[in-house]
């Protein structure tokens, strides 16, 4: 099985720190920034297997992170779950349409952040 390698975009340190520790024992290499203008060039770098990103972000919003992955041929194909605080159903469609694989809604259980992550990286390449 390859290494499998996320970037967690949080502005939230408690939070930030709780999905890092969720994502290590779900069995992933964590790489964590606080900002969507550093997540784009930490993405760039690290090439994560996929991507827990926050929607409400300073400088960048986490759909305009989103749309400028999607843009890009190297990282297009990079599963991204957003995990937010916004809720409402035209909040989940906003961020699906903008590519997000999926979208969970805070709080998040380690259940639900498990499943969701086997399920959008089970058919990436190389690590089955």
């Amino acid at each position: 099985m390859g290494v499998r390698s996320v970037v967690i975009v949080e502005d939230e340190p408690e939070t930030a720190d709780m999905l890092v520790e969720m994502m290590r024992l779900i069995g992933f290499q964590t790489y964590s920034c606080p900002t969507g203008l550093k997540a784009v060039d930490l993405i760039a770098e690290k090439k994560p297997t996929t991507i827990l990103l926050d929607q409400m972000m300073p400088e960048l919003s986490g759909l305009e992170v989103l749309r400028s992955l999607r843009l890009d041929p190297r990282l297009r194909d990079i599963p991204v779950i957003i995990v937010s605080a916004k809720s409402l159903p035209a909040d989940l469609k906003e961020g699906l349409d903008a590519g997000a694989a999926y979208y969970l809604t805070k709080p998040i259980s380690f259940v639900d952040l498990k499943s969701v992550v086997e399920t959008v990286t089970s058919n990436l390449p190389g690590l089955s």
